[in-house]
């Protein structure tokens, strides 16, 4: 894969390094926009998070959009509703469809291709497997429609594929790729008398920023990642970096920054999930230009005292 440049600025004490890829994916930005659309409109109840950012949550409910659940029985509801990015089962999506009530569909056209893949493998007589976090609302919704499927969180979780002749594997799209085929081997190792047949779903964005952020860590002792706590792909940023060897500090927002994290650094890098605003990234990039220029003020002073003392 070809080396993106990282964009570095010297700001007093530190060095710092911007992503080459970062922040909020076209998915994730396109829903948002669908969804502001709608801002006008008297009910408007989505299903779900609609992404895991709570800045975005905050905006929503300041401008009067409800959040249900895709399990919600739907006579509840009226209105608009809207299913989410992470996407939904079909069988979600026929429940809730009604000549009374608005359904507009912001699922992310790369969650939709592996909802296809699945259901290809699962026509084809592969039993189904999904790679990625049990609970997690696209995870939910891909095996929605297969309730035989098994997903794959940890390593652990493979012996509970059954031994079929035909294994079908497919990916939550915000898995980190490395995980994703080291687990891919350890099913062909243990079930090495089956078929298994592996789909790679692991959506571009999400490479791109894994890739980006292993450039980082090259250049950096420290990495801040900026998404929602609750966050499957900024989470799985963090464990890359940790992985990796370097110290990571997970933020939500500018005001999360705490000084005393980068007295002992000189390379700062900084990176963001897939759901995180663009200005979310920059008010904390420009949060930590602040801090390097009260350190530089504070290294000064240390020495102004120490030449007096001598």
């Amino acid at each position: 894969m070809k080396r993106e440049k990282i964009r570095k600025e010297m700001i007093g004490r530190l060095n710092i390094h911007l992503a080459s890829h970062y922040g909020m994916c076209f998915g994730v930005r396109d829903a948002l926009a669908v969804t502001r659309n709608t801002y006008d409109e008297n009910e408007v109840t989505v299903l779900g998070q609609l992404v895991h950012n709570p800045l975005v949550s905050q905006e929503l409910i300041e401008n009067g959009i409800k959040e249900g659940e895709l399990k919600d029985p739907p006579t509840n509801t009226k209105g608009t509703v809207i299913i989410t990015a992470h996407g939904a089962s079909d069988s979600d999506r026929v429940r809730w469809s009604s000549p009374q009530r608005k359904v507009v569909d912001t699922t992310c056209p790369l969650v939709h291709k592996v909802h296809q893949s699945l259901a290809a493998l699962t026509v084809s007589g592969f039993f189904p497997v999904v790679i990625g976090k049990k609970g997690h609302a696209e995870v939910n919704g891909l095996i929605g429609d297969f309730p035989q499927a098994i997903v794959i969180e940890k390593e652990e979780d493979i012996f509970d594929v059954p031994y079929e002749g035909k294994i079908g594997i497919v990916s939550q799209t915000t898995q980190p790729t490395d995980r994703v085929n080291e687990l891919v081997q350890r099913i062909r190792s243990l079930r090495n008398n089956s078929e298994v047949r592996f789909i790679d779903t692991v959506c571009s964005p999400t490479k791109n920023r894994q890739e980006a952020v292993k450039n980082l860590c090259e250049a950096c002792d420290l990495i801040v990642v900026v998404g929602g706590s609750n966050s499957n792909n900024t989470s799985q940023l963090v464990s890359t970096v940790e992985r990796l060897g370097c110290r990571a500090v997970q933020v939500e927002r500018s005001e999360d920054i705490i000084l005393d994290w980068f007295t002992e650094t000189k390379d700062v890098g900084v990176t963001a999930g897939t759901s995180t605003l663009n200005e979310t990234v920059i008010s904390v990039y420009e949060r930590i230009k602040v801090i390097s220029e009260e350190l530089t003020v504070k290294d000064r002073e240390y020495l102004g005292k120490e030449r007096i003392l001598s």
